[in-house]
């Protein structure tokens, strides 16, 4: 991994244009070939990043960070105070705990309980940055992509956002719409995923261990 802190400003070209003006800021390069900039005033999200695929071109105070789309991030330096590398090796991944895994295992066994016609097509569907615990199929033989967690937060939901952004990208699975399913949704997590059009689904754990599999029921 890549760190940079530098002053900067930057323009993103591609279906929609936004400009961050100099400031000075994080700019991380990941070795997937991720390019993501970061400010001082928030826990997780960047302020703009490209998803890989992409290419970053340096020349002398500029950078060109172009995806396969063709979309570009077009960063200005002004001051680099750091740069600076570090190899972090394989990452073994979030481990989940009992209950979020079990509730993985209930969902994937019984996929009609998220809606009517669902089916499961894979648990742990891999994409750069991570696996989906569920993907299936809904009445209509859409894609969708399942994130299970114990209890939703923002968090959960930005993660969820970002698999769907890679799933998009697949035309053999695109449209892939998202299903936050959590024991416990906080109000700011739902009002996060209702406006990026997610649908989130609340379980009450004990009973469904209790339950069936053929008798599943989300709550």
């Amino acid at each position: 991994m890549r760190l940079v802190i530098a002053r900067c400003s930057v323009d993103y070209v591609g279906r929609l244009s936004a400009h961050l003006p100099s400031a000075t800021r994080l700019l991380m390069i990941k070795a997937d070939g991720s390019v993501s900039i970061h400010a001082d005033d928030r826990a997780y999200k960047p302020l703009n990043w490209m998803s890989p695929p992409c290419r970053l071109e340096e020349a002398p105070g500029v950078w060109r960070v172009v995806n396969k789309g063709g979309e570009q991030l077009l960063i200005t330096l002004e001051e680099i105070y750091q740069d600076t590398s570090y190899e972090l090796g394989i990452d073994p991944g979030l481990v989940k705990d009992g209950v979020e895994a079990h509730l993985q295992e209930l969902l994937a066994a019984s996929p009609e309980s998220l809606g009517a016609g669902y089916s499961l097509v894979r648990r742990e569907h891999m994409t750069a940055i991570g696996p989906v615990d569920l993907l299936c199929r809904d009445g209509l033989g859409g894609s969708v992509a399942v994130e299970v967690k114990r209890r939703g937060d923002i968090d959960g939901v930005e993660q969820l956002t970002r698999y769907l952004e890679l799933l998009n990208r697949d035309p053999l699975l695109t449209p892939v719409v998202g299903v936050f399913v959590a024991q416990e949704i906080k109000p700011q997590a739902r009002v996060l995923a209702t406006d990026r059009g997610i649908r989130c689904v609340v379980v009450d754990y004990d009973k469904l261990r209790g339950i069936e599999r053929d008798e599943l029921t989300l709550f």
